[in-house]
């Protein structure tokens, strides 16, 4: 197809060349093509004309107002849902090559005769007057900690102003990872801005029972940090649009960094928490000059931040053990028959009683899960070995793996009093410490001995023995020494006046 700039290049050759045969072949078309040109003294756009006719019968043309009425009930109707139904009603009549063609004459119609679609309008920012918050999920990028799987979440605050962002690590979209969250948001910032928007986060923003009230817990946050709350419409995420953009450009970020680093383990979550905050400093360093402004214009912290954790009182049951949010946490025996107070924190969870704290175990996510701690029930246990074979949580009195083998072993070569054996095991790991039951099992397991209650406890000693702290003598200091000491430099000082 020959365009405006060939005939152009065409006619200021046609002048310079010795004919125009020459003159069309610089211009790169044929002859024929460039006389036709030159006569008409038109550019192609100014030749084309605007065809309003069909070239070719439409083959949906008797099917097309019930085409229409799909669309007009339905806007968001697929053109290869109705292409199978006309199919399905007329065998052999519509082949699949046929598919693109009714797409393009949805497409048409839409655009002429369709609903009007949803648009965005742009809006103008204020220093300081607006922060998103929301949780982004981070599997996709599949990080661990010590080779294992790091399940994990984002709370990201956005400035929408400047764009300047921070977050932090969160397990779950609950109240406490909100608050907590966002807290530690605006003190990273040093302020706090006019207004603060969250999608509808249902479990930790609003009501189930009415949505379109904040919670009382939400509500006092707010009010702590004098801001406004805002949420966005169910199913627009673009109300949310700054946060949202930021998702995805800050995960790609963590991507590009991670495959510099060359790992996606870490150490520890303290080591991937240095990590994130040098991508979020990297992110935040091109906006420095509207983030002065921003910072200008954000309302002082309060004194102090807001508690976070939610206070729940129950009564430990005769197995000594909690159901906290659906799920099972054993406390101490000494605690059964007692009330106590849980405090439930974002991440892990504290137990009271009498005003004083006596334990603190990590939070586990989802309902339905268990944690049993043997050190709460061992004492007992070890006294009713009978209980353990079919006892409901039995897997949770496994510290690790060598523990289980341990137990299989016991299975196999002690018979009828293996769970005694195991348990009595378990209380020696209990009493004298489970990193050495757990190396005088390793060393038993390696050897290829058998496992017994005595043989573990006896290495266990051994091992007490061989740590024994050498005495180190310290011979009396003789006083007269220092006394002739006092004395020379008494003497020192009289001569010298």
């Amino acid at each position: 197809m020959v365009t405006d700039q060939q005939v152009r290049r065409l006619k200021m050759l046609v002048n310079k060349e010795r004919s125009k045969a020459i003159a069309a072949a610089k211009a790169g078309m044929s002859e024929k093509t460039a006389r036709k040109y030159l006569r008409s003294g038109k550019l192609p756009s100014e030749s084309e004309r605007n065809r309003s006719w069909r070239t070719r019968k439409c083959p949906f043309e008797g099917e097309w107002s019930k085409i229409q009425g799909y669309l007009e009930i339905n806007p968001g109707i697929e053109g290869k849902t109705i292409f199978d139904e006309l199919q399905r009603r007329n065998p052999g009549k519509y082949k699949d090559g046929q598919l693109r063609s009714l797409q393009r004459r949805i497409k048409v119609w839409k655009a002429i005769e369709g609903p009007a679609k949803e648009i965005f309008f742009t809006q103008i920012h204020k220093p300081g007057d607006l922060g998103e918050y929301d949780f982004t999920h981070m599997e996709q990028l599949r990080i661990t900690i010590q080779k294992e799987l790091f399940k994990h979440l984002i709370g990201h605050l956005v400035l929408t102003y400047s764009n300047a962002e921070t977050g932090s690590i969160c397990y779950s979209e609950s109240f406490e990872s909100l608050s907590e969250g966002l807290q530690d948001g605006l003190w990273e910032f040093g302020g706090v801005p006019a207004k603060i928007r969250t999608d509808r986060l249902s479990a930790a923003v609003h009501k189930d029972c009415n949505p379109e009230e904040f919670t009382v817990r939400y509500t006092q946050l707010l009010k702590h940090y004098g801001a406004k709350g805002e949420k966005i419409q169910a199913g627009k995420a673009n109300e949310n649009g700054d946060v949202e953009q930021r998702h995805y450009r800050f995960k790609k970020a963590v991507e590009q960094a991670l495959m510099l680093r060359g790992s996606k383990d870490f150490n520890s979550i303290d080591e991937y928490k240095m990590f994130l905050k040098k991508i979020f400093t990297q992110l935040n360093a091109g906006r420095k000059e509207r983030l002065k402004e921003d910072y200008a214009a954000l309302r002082p912290l309060p004194q102090t931040k807001m508690d976070a954790s939610s206070v729940l009182e129950f009564k430990v049951g005769p197995g000594s053990s909690i159901n906290v949010l659906h799920n099972v946490y054993s406390v101490n025996s000494r605690l059964k028959g007692e009330r106590i107070k849980a405090r439930v924190h974002s991440d892990h969870i504290e137990i009271w009683y009498a005003q004083k704290k006596v334990d603190r175990f990590p939070r586990m996510r989802g309902d339905g899960n268990h944690r049993i701690n043997y050190r709460h029930i061992i004492e007992w246990l070890v006294r009713k070995p009978g209980a353990f074979e079919n006892y409901r949580y039995r897997d949770d009195l496994y510290p690790n793996s060598r523990f289980r083998m341990a137990y299989d072993h016991l299975t196999r070569h002690a018979g009828a009093i293996a769970n005694k054996e195991y348990l009595k095991i378990l209380y020696i790991a209990f009493m004298e410490g489970e990193s050495k039951v757990d190396t005088a099992i390793e060393e038993l397991l390696t050897s290829g001995k058998r496992i017994t209650s005595r043989v573990v406890e006896m290495l266990v000693k051994n091992m007490d023995e061989n740590e024994k702290t050498p005495e180190v003598e310290v011979n009396d200091v003789d006083l007269k020494e220092y006394d002739t000491l006092l004395c020379e430099c008494t003497a020192e000082v009289v001569t010298h006046a």
